[in-house]
């Protein structure tokens, strides 16, 4: 081997790992070997079984060697050195469990193989006695679909059965016997079967004894638990209690159910169980108070007593064969009833002894009764009577301190008794004949009792109830951090008990929990007892787990199981151990225990690893120089000289090994005869390295444990602590405490872990984790540094520091302070920063680990600089530490009201100018400034008062020499500003730049977060002028008390902000300058109406400017343009909801909050609506007002009235030129007009429609004169309404202000292109920020805006191409000027005219304002497109158009230039109506129809009447020339000749091109469609005559009126009207006109038919 320990070359030296040395057992002076036959391989796990190992190795394969019977070759039965599992090569394994006789092995994808011995089914092979090779287990959840295969973590192998964990932390199991868990009375189980009973819950780990099975499972969070029931199951009665005595109260929970039902076995002896099993509740238990408390009085030990019992009764209930009982009873009893008194008796005396020693002082250390007694069972039973009287000649003994401790322990004792003697009664024994109260239960209970004891049956039970002294002295009988789970009744009652419980279980963080192994966890066992090895505090068999509830609370992170007895190991380096105890293995006294007792290993250094073999168990302990020692205790063989042979005797106390030469052992493994430990050689002091970090954090958090126990939480359970804020504090410490304290414990366990395992340095927890080490550290130093500024210790009251003084001693030594004549603060505060000493030895160890590589490996590099993290998180700590002693010393020189009101946890000095270093500029001669800077804000203090500064909101600048201020530092805040003048220019820098570091750190946030790695450690220079921040104002009169939070730049708001003032307004928006400006919303809150004011728009200057939304508590809202907080320009206002009392809408022109200029409003109540001038909020002028019942007036308006000439018409026709004096009133003269055209002149008065006074002629004109009278009135409407152009003036105005012009027309080109891209970019950048996002079109629109159409040279027809897309695009989108325009146009008109709008009256105003529009929106087009020709004028064509078509009337095929236009004619409305029309296309449209409805109906008869006439007779009776009557069709291709019957079938091309008519919009595009229809008349009449030919109009008029007719166009009139209206007027003459001359013809030819 020598030989083999040279060559290597690793730095670690991997090939000195994993060595096996085997001892034999029961020798523990034979100095061990190595393991015959093995090669140099590195062992990662070893396990043995009665006769046989396996060995795992680090390349995961598995080797095996001892006897092995079940091997096929009989050569290999008994080897003599190891052999490859072959069957498992290519198989990685992870992990291998050894059970008596049989193996198991773990792959890495979770595959379990099992060989060896079968006989119970413990291979998982069915029927076969041998398993001989390796053979995979199939285990799958039936419960999912499809079957799952389960992967497996790890196994457990007993004598019979197996159990394996599964990556979904359930355990699965096969085998035979009870030890299985598994519902199920077959054996054997050989196909693997779910341990139903712990599913849903984390196991953490599964150990299997010879018989009996133990799991480790994570404690359920706490608010799982469930709350215990207040009432029993059987007979509703109080499971609880409460006896009020004089001194003390009683709280119990011994209830007898009346019916008669016995409690089950199981859950009898579960009670007993946990009643007697000692509550060895060390001091982390979930939160006791201590000794001191028992004394102050008696009251709360008796009450809290049973508390601890109150919760057992929720245990898992068993369910027990009967046949298990009966073995319970066979084992010898112990002495009798004599032996228990003369102990007692022995005991008070000792007691009272002991107490007449200690003097007054408080009973350390007496052992309660509970432990008292050795047997319990063996008591007098005659009656409780007796118990009683035995407790009251104790209290006289003792003196009354102790007597309710006793009472106490006696209570539990009468109970166990109770329950002990029910085990074996038969059902319905219980059934007592006294009444049925809890009197009388007692009595039926004693009574009971006493029967019992006749009979002489005894339940016999190796309970043991004595617990080592040491512990007895600090133990209680019940845990007030319990009471959270008793019922709430209960608590109600014991609320009389005043006793402060502070529970110190940490806050977990999941994080910690995630990575770290969990120290929450519970010991459930299962399988057959009978040495008392499941720890229940009996010797039955358990089918099923069950908890062993005494090892709570105890932070049990590994179980082992012997042979008969069982080994838990805690996070505080401890060892429980129970069950067999015959050779000594349990590492305590020579008698077994059927409860968990801590074992007791002769070293002060705590236990970190274990292994149980048949009957004894090894210990692996820290040592001084971190090389594990390692313990044997149990069987001794007899040395050679003795006689008896068979007399194996065991240790009396676990011996220590000398095993220091080995080297360090990482783990230890143990099976019948012969244990083995695998060790590791110490190369370059890596493996040393790793050891000592995992011995000092073990026993750093022991030490943490003792303070939390020892000095936390007594402090915190003491009446008066101090003041509410310092208790406060002291807890946020304390929890912060925990917290790290847990974190700690976490991490020792886990490095116990590592070192079981391959060892590589870069998967340390502190490495790979480090953020949660540092987090946890920071955290807690913060806490506490928090806690010396507000004065830390001192603050506390007195009877804290009699707590403290009293155990100066106790600190001193956890505080590792030597000196005698240290201060108590100083020790409390050396001792509550021992965690930064803790981050130093990180660090230094880390540094050690690191030396060991090459320093250009990776490792290297990782561990160095984790190592400078944590130096350098120690350091930062350090500081902080000196920063808190530095502030504290602050706070005690200069006392006072002042100072502390300004004294904060949180709160740092960092320099003040008590010596007069900085003064203020034009301070008067006798004023005193006295300026303080802390890590959050600057202090200006005067005489008697001192003003706080913000350091988030401060801004200093160092001021320039000429500005006249010497070492002048100028401070900006947003309220105040100031000059301050330091002494020298020295202290001037040193000013600025605490300040400015102040102020970054203060910005930043991080003030207590060091700098973790060594990017962020770079220092700014100074804080950035514009920044974020939170402020409130105090003293600007606007903001008085408002609170900003957002942006800032030098000491103002500006960017993005919110603003909140205490009355509940709000602005969020943007800011400039400290002023809202740009886009913002307000709410302002209306208390009358329990609604609010809300405004979204722009802002100027801190006011409502430009385009924006008011929402009106009162439901009305404005959409438009406002100024100066006002409504002002263009704006829409709706009030009410259709439904509610007036509902209104007004859209129109806006001047100071105030209607006025031109606007309409529909009032929807009285279905009125005006349009016509207002001014001050009142119809004002000429105006239009037309009813939904047809009635239409215009004229003039005052004061909201009808007053003046007007004009009225009736839906009839009738009509009324004259005076009005109110709305539809009339008065003075006038002349009203009949539908017939009798007219009368006169005086009129009355209101219309319901009788009108008349003094007047009546006209009864003659026929002729009445034709060419009664279209004057038409022709007269509109005169008096308001012009066309004067409508909508605001709408253009803004327009116009927008581009960047005063007046329309007047102001320069480049610059409104430029405001075009302003407002394009600015509203793109407001709609990024709005939840609508812009769809893809709208986003390319914007994209292809951004190009502007440039034009040099002479503008040709190209160029007005360019214009007219480019002002397609930009109507189409609402953030470009012209497109918002447009909008708003397109929204007026709409709201004038649909709805009551809606009356043929309007047409030709509808007509007109169309007009106006194409008219001004042409001028702005020639303002931003200078070269645009003006109207009418023609644009040369560039090249002669290439389509060649034949002239219409004409047989020559000519060029276009022919026709009457030379060229290509600019138009306003060619221009824009293509934008325009198509949306104001509705409304318009619907006016047509409605002024041409008559004539329309006459129309659409005749079209209906002479459709029904076939074609050929149709075409006869209109004259069309029979030589153009189609002789044959082509119909799909095929020719037919046309019948007298053929319909529809005729110039069908031509009918199909005009129906399209409907379809379009404008003018111009109906224009093309009858020129088409002309065309494809032509088309069909040439193909049938087969020549050219002219048309005439004669005969051209017929054959388009039968097209007419056949296209049925239900509107023609209207169509008609429409292009007549709008077209442009130099098309009039030219072709496309003849066309529509032709088809109006026929409009009107039609309508005569009639008469024919």
């Amino acid at each position: 081997m020598d030989s083999k320990k040279r060559n290597s070359t690793e730095a670690e030296g991997s090939k000195e790992r994993g060595l096996v040395h085997v001892w034999q057992a029961g020798s523990c002076l034979v100095t061990p070997e190595r393991l015959p036959g093995w090669g140099g391989k590195t062992v990662l796990q070893a396990a043995l079984g009665v006769k046989h190992g396996v060995l795992l190795t680090e390349d995961g394969e598995v080797y095996s060697f001892g006897t092995l019977p079940w091997r096929s070759e009989p050569a290999e039965i008994c080897l003599s050195s190891p052999i490859l599992e072959n069957a498992l090569v290519g198989q990685y394994v992870v992990t291998v469990a050894a059970g008596s006789f049989h193996n198991g092995a773990v792959t890495e994808s979770g595959v379990v193989y099992m060989w060896g011995e079968n006989s119970a089914g413990q291979c998982a092979v069915a029927n076969q006695q041998y398993v001989p090779e390796p053979n995979p287990v199939s285990i799958s959840d039936s419960e999912t679909s499809p079957l799952l295969a389960v992967r497996i973590l790890q196994l457990a192998c007993g004598e019979e059965h197996t159990l394996a964990l599964s990556i979904s932390r359930e355990i699965w199991a096969w085998g035979t016997g009870c030890q299985l868990g598994l519902i199920t009375t077959t054996f054997p189980v050989t196909k693997p079967q779910k341990v139903e009973h712990l599913a849903g819950r984390v196991v953490l780990q599964v150990a299997c004894g010879a018989f009996h099975s133990l799991a480790l499972v994570q404690c359920l969070p706490s608010q799982d638990l469930k709350p215990v029931p207040e009432r029993c199951n059987q007979c509703s009665q109080l499971l609880i209690t409460m006896t009020d005595k004089e001194d003390h109260v009683i709280i119990s929970d011994s209830h007898c159910c009346p019916l008669g039902v016995t409690l089950s076995e199981s859950q009898a002896e579960n009670q007993a169980s946990t009643a007697i099993s000692p509550s060895t509740e060390t001091l982390d238990s979930q939160g006791e108070v201590f000794e001191n408390t028992l004394v102050q009085n008696e009251l709360p030990v008796a009450t809290e007593l049973n508390v601890g019992n109150v919760q057992t009764t929720s245990s898992p209930q068993d369910v027990m064969g009967t046949a298990e009982i009966s073995s319970a009873r066979n084992i010898p009893s112990y002495p009798d009833t004599q032996a228990v008194n003369e102990y007692v008796q022995k005991l008070s005396d000792h007691l009272i002894r002991e107490n007449s020693e200690n003097g007054e002082k408080p009973v350390p250390s007496q052992p309660l009764i509970e432990e008292a007694i050795p047997n319990l069972h063996s008591l007098p039973t005659t009656s409780t009577s007796a118990l009683n009287s035995l407790v009251v000649s104790c209290a006289s003994a003792v003196g009354v301190r102790v007597a309710a401790t006793y009472e106490a322990g006696a209570l539990s004792l009468k109970k166990v008794m109770n329950f002990y003697s029910t085990v074996p009664c038969e059902p319905g024994a219980q059934a007592g004949s006294g009444p049925i109260g809890p009197e009388g239960l007692k009595d039926s209970r004693e009574e009971q009792v006493k029967q019992e004891s006749m009979q002489g049956k005894k339940s016999s039970s190796l309970v043991d109830i004595r617990e080592e002294e040491s512990e007895g002295g600090s133990r209680r009988l019940s845990l007030p951090g319990l009471l959270s789970q008793v019922s709430p009744r209960l608590l109600r009652k014991a609320a009389r008990v005043k006793t402060r419980t502070v529970v110190l279980t940490p806050t977990y963080s999941g994080e910690a929990d995630a990575l770290l192994p969990s120290l929450r966890t519970e010991v459930w066992t299962w399988g057959k007892g009978k040495e008392g090895q499941l720890g229940h505090g009996d010797v039955l068999p358990r089918l099923q787990p069950l908890c062993v509830k005494c090892l709570d609370g105890k932070e049990v992170i590994h179980l082992e199981a012997g042979g008969y007895h069982s080994l838990a190991l805690t996070a505080k380096s401890q060892v429980y151990s129970w069950g067999s105890n015959t050779f000594g293995q349990l590492g305590h006294s020579d008698f077994p225990t059927t409860v968990p007792r801590l074992a007791k290993i002769n070293s002060e250094h705590g236990v970190w690893s274990i292994a149980a073999g048949l009957d004894y168990s090894l210990f692996l302990v820290d040592t001084e120089d971190f090389q594990p020692g390692l313990y044997y205790s149990g069987r001794q063989d007899p040395t050679e000289g003795d006689s008896l042979a068979e007399n194996h005797s065991g240790t009396k106390a676990p011996v220590l090994l000398s095993c220091s030469k080995l080297g360090y052992i990482s783990r230890v493994a143990a099976g019948k005869d012969s244990y083995l430990a695998l060790v590791d050689k110490n190369i370059m002091g890596y493996i040393a390295s790793l050891h000592e970090l995992a011995t000092t954090e073990r026993r750093f958090y022991s030490k943490l444990s003792d303070i939390k126990s020892q000095i936390l939480r007594p402090l915190l359970s003491l009446e008066n602590l101090g003041t509410a804020s310092t208790v406060q504090l002291l807890q946020e410490v304390a929890s912060r405490f925990s917290k790290l304290c847990y974190l700690i414990g976490q991490h020792g366990t886990s490095l116990g872990i590592f070192l079981h395992g391959i060892k590589e340095a870069r998967s340390l927890v502190i490495l790979k984790h480090a953020s949660l080490f540092l987090d946890s550290y920071t955290e807690y130093c913060t806490s506490m540094t928090n806690f010396l500024v507000m004065g830390g210790f001192q603050l506390l009251a007195k009877p804290a520091f009699d707590f403290l003084n009293k155990n100066q001693e106790l600190l001193q030594d956890l505080a590792d302070v030597n000196d005698e004549n240290t201060q108590l603060m100083e020790i409390l505060n050396t001792l509550f920063f021992l965690p930064i000493r803790r981050l130093h030895n990180y660090a230094k160890v880390l540094l050690k680990l690191a030396t060991c590589f090459e320093v250009t490996s990776p490792e290297y590099q990782k561990l160095q600089d984790s190592s400078s993290c944590y130096e350098s998180l120690a350091l930062h700590l350090g500081r902080k530490r000196k920063e808190a002693e530095y502030t504290l010393g602050f706070w005690k020189t200069f006392p006072g009201k002042m100072t502390d009101s300004l004294r904060k946890p949180e709160r740092r000095l960092l320099c003040e100018s008590s010596n007069r270093a900085l003064s203020l500029q034009h301070a008067g001669r006798f004023s005193v400034n006295w300026f303080i800077l802390f890590n959050d804000a600057l202090v200006h203090a005067q005489f008697s008062t001192h003003h706080v500064f913000p350091l988030a909101t401060l801004w200093a600048e160092p001021l320039s020499e000429e500005a006249g201020g010497v070492n002048g530092l100028k401070i900006t805040t947003p309220e105040e500003q100031f000059t301050l003048i330091s002494s020298t220019p020295q202290e001037k820098t040193k000013w600025l730049r605490a300040i400015s570091q102040a102020v970054d750190q203060a910005l930043r946030g991080m003030s207590d977060l060091p700098p973790y790695g060594s990017g962020s450690n770079i220092q700014r220079q100074e804080p950035p002028i514009s920044r974020s921040a939170k402020y409130t104002f105090y003293k600007d009169p606007r903001l008085k008390d408002a609170t900003y939070d957002g942006r800032w730049l030098s000491g103002k708001p500006h960017g993005r902000g919110v603003l909140k003032w205490p009355d509940g307004k709000m602005y969020s928006g943007m800011f400039r300058n400290g002023l809202e400006d740009g886009y913002g919303e307000y709410r302002i809150p209306n208390k009358a109406l329990n609604k609010e004011d809300h405004y979204v728009g722009h802002w100027k200057e801190g006011k409502m400017c430009g385009q924006g939304v008011f929402s009106y508590a009162s439901g009305e809202v404005f959409e438009g343009c406002f100024q100066d907080n006002m409504r002002h320009g263009h704006g829409l206002l709706r009030s009410g909801k259709l439904t509610s009392s007036s509902p209104s809408m007004f859209i129109g022109q806006w001047v100071m909050d105030k209607k006025a200029g031109y606007g309409v409003f529909d009032d929807i109540t009285r279905g009125e609506k005006y349009m016509g001038m207002w001014q001050d909020d009142v119809c004002q002028g000429n105006g239009v007002v037309v009813t939904q019942f047809g009635l239409y007036y215009e004229g003039n308006f005052q004061l909201n009235k009808m007053m003046g000439n007007g004009v009225l018409l009736s839906e009839d026709d009738t009509i009324y030129e004259g005076e009005f004096s109110d709305d539809w009133t009339l008065s003075g003269k006038g002349t009203l007009t009949m539908p017939n055209g009798d007219y009368i002149e006169g005086y009129f008065s009355g209101e219309w429609g319901s009788g009108i006074k008349i003094t007047g002629t009546y006209f009864k004109p003659s026929l002729y004169e009445s034709d060419k009278d009664r279209p004057k009135v038409f022709r007269k409407l509109g005169n008096l309404a308001v012009p066309a152009d004067e409508k909508w003036k605001a709408v253009f105005d803004e327009c116009w202000h927008q581009l960047g012009c005063e007046n329309p027309g007047q102001g320069e080109v480049w610059k409104a292109w430029d405001n075009i891209a302003v407002a394009l970019t600015t509203n793109r950048r407001q709609h990024r920020d709005s939840p609508e996002i812009l769809s893809r079109s709208q986003t390319q629109t914007l994209e292809s805006l951004e190009f502007i159409p440039q034009h040099v040279g002479a503008f040709s027809v190209e160029k007005y191409d360019d214009i007219r897309k480019y002002l397609i695009k930009a109507c189409d989108t609402p953030l470009h000027p012209l497109g918002r325009l447009v909008e708003t146009l397109v929204a007026v008109y709409r709201m004038t005219y649909v709805g009551v709008g809606a009356n043929r009256r309007l047409l030709q105003e509808a007509v007109k304002e169309i007009k106006s529009y194409l008219k001004r929106i042409f001028q702005l087009v020639r303002f931003l497109f200078p070269e645009l020709p003006e109207e009418g004028s023609t644009i040369p064509l560039s090249a002669p158009l290439p389509n060649e078509r034949k002239s219409f009337c004409t047989a020559k095929s000519d060029s276009r230039s022919e026709s009457p236009e030379p060229g290509y004619v600019v138009t306003g409305s060619g221009l824009l109506l293509p934008v325009l029309l198509p949306r104001l296309y509705p409304p318009l449209f619907m006016l047509y129809a409605l002024e041409n409805d008559r004539e329309e109906d006459v129309y659409w008869e005749c079209v209906l009447r002479l459709n029904k006439q076939p074609d050929i007779a149709l075409l006869g009776f209109l004259g069309v020339q029979r030589k153009f009557w189609p002789v044959t069709l082509s119909i799909l291709g095929e020719t037919k000749k046309v019948l007298p019957t053929t319909k529809d079938a005729c110039f069908a091309s031509a009918v199909e091109c005009l129906q399209q008519i409907s379809t379009t919009f404008t003018p111009s595009d109906k224009l093309k469609v009858i020129q088409q229809t002309f065309e494809e008349i032509s088309q069909s009449v040439l193909a049938s005559l087969q020549e050219d030919f002219l048309w005439s109009m004669d005969d051209l008029f017929p054959v388009f009126l039968y097209v007419v007719l056949r296209a049925r166009i239900r509107n023609l009139g209207s169509e008609v009207h429409l292009i007549e209206d709008l077209m442009d007027p130099y098309l009039q003459h030219g072709e496309q006109g003849i066309m529509f001359t032709t088809l109006k013809a026929c409009y009107y030819q039609i309508q005569r038919e009639k008469l024919n």
